[in-house]
């Protein structure tokens, strides 16, 4: 049996940092872990081949080649999914899909012959089964959520690790706070699974023997959802990472109550974390609350911030406007926040009502949604009627995006940030020094020659290599970064 595995493509977005990578020489931030670890799965004798389409075209042969096409995607990447399926459809192939997309919605995609909904640990070896003995369904529904202990690890050697920015592993699934706004605790459930310490080790292990140094984001959406197993890991982590002279920069997403634990703040210190992503969502308290977001109003959110960045972690956020209960000067109030915060990777978009979650629920009943979200939070678009004006909504979002990501506030952001973060670890050993290198040489000359703000770059250049010399490196990335944000506002204004 010959599976051909392909993932969509993304559209640009926060997450992609599309305009960052050609810096750097990537063609995606990250590889597709869901299909590399669906591969895991296969029997040992088929053939199977990769085709990422942020990386590279899918090409005629390649869907000739195969006996079967095997597709995940998210929410985000729909509209590449269907165009995958048509493609090889049109070519007599069996389709099998899977992935958040399709088991948040129940949809039928049409023509695809074979759909997993739920997590795939115990129905793909079904479907293997059904498949050798000549009766597969249709639909495959998990019955349960599975013990990440059933999960192998991924297959990166299908991948051309080179072309990514950054490699992805996965701890621990589900979350155990109930965000009205999101679908994560729908598909994976509020009871956070990990795998064991051996696991996860383990798979680092194979990224080193496969030459990857640098970032490594643990994709879980919650990192310290299961806090108690956490602190078993991060000992074993610091201890595998001085082992092997640290080859790792670790970066994460996790609630903000990680700023409530010295204990795990220093466990995730001691092995490599350089940068968290915290879900803020918004300064306004009455917001929170409508949104189910109670762990945000235990502390102050600025404190925990900053409290966060001593222990060594670069801050990234997502905020969010357009709650029931946001006032009027809500817009006003996120910038400001976002300012003193110091976090220069702020992610901020409209409310979306996702497919399935309890917002959708909620909103279908009051009679308020206008249409299904996209997943894409960095749109200019309104998915539901919201109870401020949409008029004054859109433009306060936007009077947002358009300050926080011009390159005055941006550089004075990481400016900030550079102070209050400080890293105790060495970097990760460098693969290429003539790709970073190259890679310095393409951020001066974009963002200090041809950008028509390079005023403020140089501003921000001199003040970072006189003052932070020793995070200068983070400073360009930053910079780097600054401008995929910049680039996406602008986009979105022009919306």
């Amino acid at each position: 049996m010959k599976v051909l595995l392909v993932y969509p493509e993304f559209p640009d977005t926060y997450w992609s940092f599309r305009h960052a990578l050609h810096f750097y020489g990537k063609r995606a931030a990250f590889p597709p872990l869901g299909l590399l670890t669906v591969s895991a799965m296969l029997p040992r004798t088929w053939e199977r081949r990769l085709v990422d389409l942020n990386v590279q075209p899918l090409r005629d042969a390649q869907i000739e080649w195969a006996d079967m096409v095997f597709v995940s995607a998210m929410l985000v990447q729909k509209d590449s999914l269907r165009r995958v399926v048509a493609r090889c459809k049109a070519r007599g192939k069996r389709v099998v899909v899977g992935g958040p997309y399709v088991t948040t919605l129940a949809e039928k995609l049409d023509g695809v012959d074979h759909i997993f909904m739920g997590e795939a640990e115990t129905t793909l070896p079904e479907f293997v089964h059904d498949l050798e003995h000549g009766e597969p369904k249709h639909v495959y529904q998990a019955a349960e959520r599975p013990a990440l202990t059933l999960t192998p690890p991924a297959e990166f050697h299908l991948a051309d690790l080179s072309r990514y920015f950054a490699m992805p592993v996965q701890y621990s699934r589900g979350c155990p706070f109930q965000c009205e706004f999101c679908d994560i605790i729908e598909i994976y459930g509020r009871v956070p699974r990990t795998k064991s310490n051996e696991q996860i080790l383990a798979e680092l292990d194979e990224l080193v023997r496969l030459g990857w140094r640098g970032r490594v984001f643990i994709v879980d959406d919650n990192f310290i959802g299961n806090k108690r197993n956490v602190k078993r890991l991060l000992p074993e982590l610091a201890e595998w990472s001085e082992r092997n002279r640290h080859p790792f920069a670790f970066l994460t997403e996790a609630s903000v109550n990680l700023a409530e634990d010295d204990e795990l703040l220093e466990g995730m210190r001691r092995a490599g974390f350089r940068s968290v992503f915290l879900g803020i969502e918004t300064p306004v308290a009455e917001s929170l609350k409508e949104t189910l977001k109670h762990q945000n109003t235990r502390g102050d959110l600025l404190e925990s911030v900053h409290k966060i960045q001593k222990y060594g972690m670069d801050v990234m956020a997502g905020f969010i406007v357009g709650f029931d209960n946001d006032p009027e000067d809500v817009f006003e109030r996120q910038i400001n926040f976002i300012r003193e915060s110091a976090i220069p990777l702020a992610m901020v978009g409209i409310l979306q009502a996702l497919p399935g979650t309890q917002l959708w629920r909620r909103l279908e009943r009051e009679g308020r949604l206008l249409a299904e979200g996209t997943g894409n939070i960095s749109e200019c678009a309104l998915t539901f009627i919201p109870k401020m004006d949409s008029a004054r909504l859109i433009e306060g979002y936007q009077s947002i995006i358009r300050n926080i990501y011009s390159p005055r506030e941006y550089y004075l952001r990481t400016l900030d940030s550079l102070s209050r973060v400080v890293q105790m670890l060495p970097e990760p050993r460098r693969t290429s020094f003539f790709g970073d290198l190259a890679a310095f040489a393409r951020v001066v000359l974009t963002l200090g020659v041809r950008d028509r703000e390079r005023n403020e770059f140089w501003k921000f250049f001199r003040t970072a290599l006189t003052d932070h010399r020793e995070r200068f490196e983070m400073a360009m990335r930053l910079a780097a970064m600054g401008y995929h944000l910049r680039k996406l506002a602008e986009s979105n204004l022009e919306q």
